[in-house]
């Protein structure tokens, strides 16, 4: 016998971990500090950040039940309260849906920019009001699209574009959500967004329905793409109308469907105390930044918020390992690195800076040992 899915009323995406001390030994007014000293601070005992499971886990979310639906019965399953996920599916969605739980929370941040790939059915021959199947559907009177005009729109949609987002979305518009002005019937003004297709094939062509066809397309998209307004300006684009009928995330960045899991085997994991041994390591998916060994002496600084120094064991900072949010900035100091523990397991995400090494997310646990999972 399975659970029901729980409703929770919290945040769609919870768990961010309390403030946290990060002293940088980094920060004095003097013109060139020196690197925090190791014996300065042997004494002193690594501060606590998390005493549950800490990982990630990789759910095959199905369709039917909220992301945060999914996130508050895995909270109850791990009987932990520090978790948040890595990017909404809607109800109709499906597929990988990547947890972050305890110290994981603290990387969220890293995965949020990754490239996403999905499946999605678009049906041609009416356009909705939510540009999905959830919507009021409107018929066409447009010519029936073919198959080769579909293949010949989609090359128009590869690279990076304006996207508008969905009336029915949750960008928000004078401090209010989208889709609560939609529904209350005021047309939202939403700005269009930039948004970048690296790949669009068709799949299948489905024409059961000679007035509505369908067309099955595999999308490989950057993040915050709407997939439904994709399949709504499709359907623009070959002079008819389309919604996006089902969609099925395959991959979220390093994730894919080979690494997701049911909620049943969630479920059956808890119930026979395995469930730690289905979570990834912490550092999972973060292999595109560059990476410093920390000798002992050097855990203790940073377990304690201190910078330390590069050392000569980094190449010249690149822009293929910069900060998501702030990849447009060339600069040294959007450089992220992960500090790791001697056995390969991240201890920390530094900056760069100046030659030093700043910690801005410290995961050593109390005991100074590698986060469990």
């Amino acid at each position: 016998m399975t659970d029901e899915l729980p409703v929770s009323d919290e945040p769609l995406t919870t768990g961010e971990p309390p403030a946290v001390d990060e002293r940088s030994g980094g920060t004095r007014s003097t013109p060139e500090p020196p690197a925090a000293s190791a014996d300065a601070v042997r004494e002193r005992r690594p501060r606590r950040v998390d005493a549950g499971l800490d990982g990630i886990l990789v759910v095959d979310k199905p369709v039917g039940p909220t992301s945060h639906d999914v996130v508050a019965l895995v909270r109850r399953l791990a009987g932990t309260k520090r978790i948040g996920h890595g990017g909404t599916l809607d109800p109709f969605a499906s597929g990988v849906l990547p947890l972050y739980l305890g110290l994981g929370t603290r990387v969220v941040e890293f995965h949020l920019g990754a490239r996403k790939a999905y499946r999605a059915t678009v049906c041609f021959g009416a356009s909705s009001t939510t540009d999905d199947l959830e919507g009021e559907l409107t018929p066409s009177d447009g010519p029936v699209p073919t198959r080769e005009a579909v293949e010949a729109a989609l090359a128009g949609f590869l690279g990076t574009h304006l996207q508008l987002p969905p009336a029915f979305s949750a960008r928000k518009v004078g401090g209010r959500r989208a889709y609560a002005l939609a529904r209350a019937g005021h047309a939202p003004e939403l700005p269009s967004r930039e948004t970048t297709f690296d790949a669009l094939s068709l799949e299948r062509w489905d024409e059961t329905d000679p007035e509505r066809p369908l067309a099955v397309i595999d999308v490989t998209c950057s993040a915050g793409t709407y997939v439904r307004a994709l399949a709504r300006d499709l359907g623009t684009a070959v002079g008819n109308a389309a919604y996006l009928g089902a969609l099925r995330r395959t991959a979220a960045g390093p994730f894919t469907l080979g690494d997701a899991i049911s909620l049943d085997t969630a479920r059956e994991a808890a119930a026979t105390g395995r469930f730690a041994s289905l979570l990834r390591p912490v550092g999972t998916g973060l292999d595109d930044l560059p990476a410093v060994t920390l000798r002992p002496d050097e855990l203790v600084v940073v377990a304690h918020g201190g910078w330390i120094g590069e050392g000569g064991r980094l190449p010249a900072p690149s822009g293929a390992a910069r900060d998501p949010a702030q990849a447009a900035n060339p600069t040294d100091a959007t450089v992220r690195v992960r500090l790791l523990f001697e056995d390969g397991s991240l201890a920390a995400i530094a900056r760069r800076a100046g030659g030093r090494l700043v910690p801005d997310k410290v995961l050593v646990p109390r005991d100074g040992a590698a986060p469990r999972g």
